[in-house]
């Protein structure tokens, strides 16, 4: 290491040298804080200037990535992405869904301590504004000590209806507060909409792969999954569902349009407005789930297809369970021509959703602390979402295809062909790691050896389970290839 005597220029890119050796050499990890520039400037006996050019240079070359108010971080540099999974191909007859065990299998193992969990689409709990949404509940109690406890019959409470209307206007949804239906959760909300406009029997046109919550839904209304070809990165394909709707009775189409789970793709805004024509011309609803939507990695809210609605035909649903709290059960929906119905059957299957969580965050919303906390979580989860990228090309087989999502967290993983994704959930469950097998985002079985991955949190036992579960899937190779052998 050079001394003080030598020149500046030398001595910040010798310093910088350094660190990216034992960056390479793994002494500092992806994800782990490197010494702070006091520590580096009193450890290696330089100035301060010199330790900020030295962590300016590697910040410039993608080594390490400053945190505010927490320090310098080693940033994952994936040089060569792995390739993105194939289009979905799906059978192209519609199918009784039955999935309800599995599902509720790894729901189960999603509530285990003693896992690292790898499996279900939790945000993560830290990233959560638990503090500030606990004294905004307080304080609901307190100015709403009577009427905190009362119903508030649909569509729900005013004042949040009016912050979700006005958030709407980002998404280019020109909704009012009266347009709006307040829901206990997002699935509700997709629950109402298939009561609203589906009878049991019914064909209902869906992304694939498909969020297995939606599937479940499905399932508990005895209808059938038409399962539509989707491109990992720009979803549905508009042309494959023209052709479905020519050949089948398709009553209902539903869309994850921004960051679908499990592929994280986002519908192009062109692709948005011709879905939107194509079922505006057969008079087709359309159930839009935009709960990712507030979690894009770009630099702008990215549009949803209730922004092209002439006739009232999307309904549009989110939730507050991904950004602010699941617990809460808040979510809503903007019906359209279906406003009046879903209104009916809110009040007759539930009545009304939790009164003081609507209080807290409509105040939430309204004090400006919402957009703060999404501008802080969206650096978070797109950090994570690229450590884990990282990970999975460090630690997986060659061959291994992997989603590059522009928002949410969530990751879908391609695996060699005779892996079998149930048979890798128990082994993993073996070394206390869940993930999600990916027979639970089909109902026809499409998806027998692909994993969706949680990315919402990455930290040191996280890392080393994925290279875990990487060793898994080798030894699961060996042994495949052994059985061909034989």
């Amino acid at each position: 290491m050079k001394t003080d005597k030598d020149s500046p220029l030398l001595l910040y890119r010798s310093l910088a040298d350094s660190l990216n050796s034992l960056i390479e050499k793994e002494t500092y990890r992806v994800g782990e804080r490197i010494p702070s520039v006091r520590q580096m400037s009193k450890q290696q006996g330089v100035s301060i200037s010199t330790v900020l050019q030295a962590y300016l240079l590697l910040e410039n070359q993608g080594w390490i990535e400053s945190r505010p108010q927490s320090g310098y971080y080693v940033r994952a540099m994936v040089r060569d992405h792995a390739p993105e999974p194939e289009i979905s191909s799906p059978t192209k007859d519609p199918s009784q869904v039955s999935l309800h065990e599995l599902a509720m299998m790894l729901m189960r193992d999603s509530t285990d301590p003693e896992l690292v969990q790898l499996g279900a689409a939790l945000p993560n709990p830290d990233y959560l504004p638990t503090e500030k949404i606990n004294h905004a509940l307080t304080k609901a109690a307190r100015r709403h000590a009577v009427d905190g406890h009362k119903y508030i019959i649909p569509p729900g409470l005013e004042e949040l209806r009016i912050q979700i209307a006005k958030r709407a206007v980002l998404s280019g949804s020109q909704i009012s507060p009266s347009d709006v239906l307040i829901t206990s959760g997002g699935l509700e909300a997709i629950d109402l909409c298939l009561h609203a406009v589906c009878h049991p029997g019914d064909i209902v046109a869906i992304e694939s792969p498909m969020y297995f919550g939606t599937l479940q839904t499905l399932e508990v209304h005895g209808l059938r999954a038409l399962e539509i070809p989707t491109h990992p990165r720009n979803g549905l394909n508009v042309e494959a569902l023209s052709f479905a709707i020519q050949h089948n009775p398709v009553r209902a189409v539903i869309v994850i349009s921004n960051f679908n789970n499990p592929l994280g793709s986002q519908m192009p805004d062109e692709k948005k407005r011709e879905l939107v024509e194509l079922l505006a011309r057969h008079e087709i609803p359309l159930i839009e789930n935009d709960v990712y939507g507030e979690l894009y990695f770009g630099e702008k809210r990215p549009l949803v297809c209730k922004s092209f609605d002439k006739k009232g035909l999307v309904m549009l649903v989110s939730a507050f369970s991904k950004d602010i709290s699941p617990g809460l059960r808040i979510g809503w929906v903007a019906a359209g021509r279906y406003k009046t119905e879903l209104e009916w059957l809110k009040f007759t299957i539930s009545a009304s959703p939790p009164t003081l969580p609507q209080y807290a965050i409509a105040d939430f919303i309204e004090s400006g602390g919402y957009d703060h906390h999404l501008r802080r979580i969206r650096r978070e989860y797109a950090r994570n979402v690229e450590l884990m990228s990282s990970a999975v090309i460090r630690y997986f087989p060659p061959g291994v295809r992997l989603t590059r999502p522009s928002g949410g967290f969530v990751l879908w993983v391609q695996l060699p062909e005779n892996v079998d994704s149930l048979e890798l959930y128990k082994k993993a469950l073996a070394s206390k790691i869940t993930l999600a097998p990916g027979h639970v985002f089909s109902a026809t079985n499409q998806y027998a050896n692909f994993i969706r991955l949680n990315a919402a949190e990455f930290t040191y036992t996280t890392e080393r389970s994925l290279e875990r579960l990487g060793n898994i899937i080798k030894d699961m190779l060996g042994v495949a290839g052994l059985d061909a052998v034989v």
